[in-house]
């Protein structure tokens, strides 16, 4: 069993890259995949979303992944020489027509024209790394491990509580099958005490029996109580299994639910009618569990 909230991260560091993957997720019906990330990475997306869709199959889930260049080696300077051939040449002439006298340094220019953002560009480098792809793939990769294992240690957790409020589940199913033997044997027995006090010995003993049977049909659970003992198995096996259960478990609760209200509307007892609330109170705090259950 496993939960639908997690958290993992991993971090990648070259002499180029520092990749940052952290990936959360809560609770959802469905899955649901948001990425953050910026665009070198977008001809990996569908990588990405196979990746995480291989692992995590329901829940809303965040991913943040962030690059960082750590050197130099992604980067390229552009000196556009053609400009500064054409600058230089255009002040030679100048020079030498409007101020023969003055001597023209082209080395000084040339070191004030690489300042100068419209002769020389740093730029980065437009051929792709063929590694970027192969190293993103592989943090993400590592990152849903981590949110994998989170969500496992986070389902154990929630096993266990589901199995303790099974426990109790399953003690009220048995106090109220004992009580509903003992409450049919009195009811019946009081029921003939009164047809005797009112008739006195002229009684047809098969019309009572008829009429008892006929009023205690109605209010008759065996076959809820049967049916909400098979639920009960049902859920203690999904407590158990390693796929994802969230979906059987919630449609589970809403049949065992319906049980206990047919128990609760058939049965007058007050005894009865207690046991009935605490078991939906059970009930209540079961599907609250498995609202974050994958």
């Amino acid at each position: 069993m496993k939960s639908m909230t997690g958290f993992g991260k991993e971090t990648f560091l070259n002499d180029t890259y520092q990749i940052d993957v952290e990936i959360k997720s809560v609770n959802q019906r469905f899955l649901d995949i948001q990425l953050r990330m910026p665009k070198e990475v977008n001809p990996y997306e569908m990588a990405i979303r196979q990746l995480m869709k291989e692992t995590l199959q329901r829940g809303r889930i965040e991913a943040y992944i962030n690059i960082k260049q750590t050197g130099s080696g992604n980067k390229e300077v552009q000196v556009h020489w053609e400009l500064i051939h054409q600058l230089l040449s255009e002040i030679k002439q100048e020079m030498a027509a409007n101020y023969p006298q003055s001597e023209f340094n082209p080395e000084q220019n040339i070191n004030q024209l690489l300042n100068n953002s419209d002769y020389v560009e740093v730029t980065e480098k437009q051929e792709a790394d063929e590694t970027f792809g192969d190293l993103i793939l592989d943090s993400v990769r590592k990152a849903v491990e981590r949110i994998d294992a989170s969500r496992l240690q986070e389902g154990q957790k929630i096993q266990q509580v589901l199995t303790g409020y099974s426990q109790e589940f399953i003690d009220l199913v048995h106090e109220l099958a004992g009580f509903v033997e003992i409450y049919e044997k009195d009811y019946r027995e009081k029921f003939e005490a009164k047809i005797n006090d009112w008739l006195g010995e002229q009684v047809d003993e098969a019309r009572l029996l008829t009429e008892l049977a006929i009023l205690l049909e109605k209010g008759d659970i065996h076959e809820e109580l049967d049916r909400l003992a098979i639920h009960v198995d049902k859920l203690q096996e999904l407590l158990y299994q390693s796929e994802p259960v969230g979906r059987e478990l919630d449609f589970l609760m809403q049949e065992m639910n319906r049980e206990v209200n047919t128990i609760g509307s058939k049965s007058s007892p007050i005894e009865i009618k207690n046991i009935v609330v605490q078991m939906k109170t059970i009930l209540e705090k079961i599907r609250e569990q498995i609202q974050n259950v994958e």
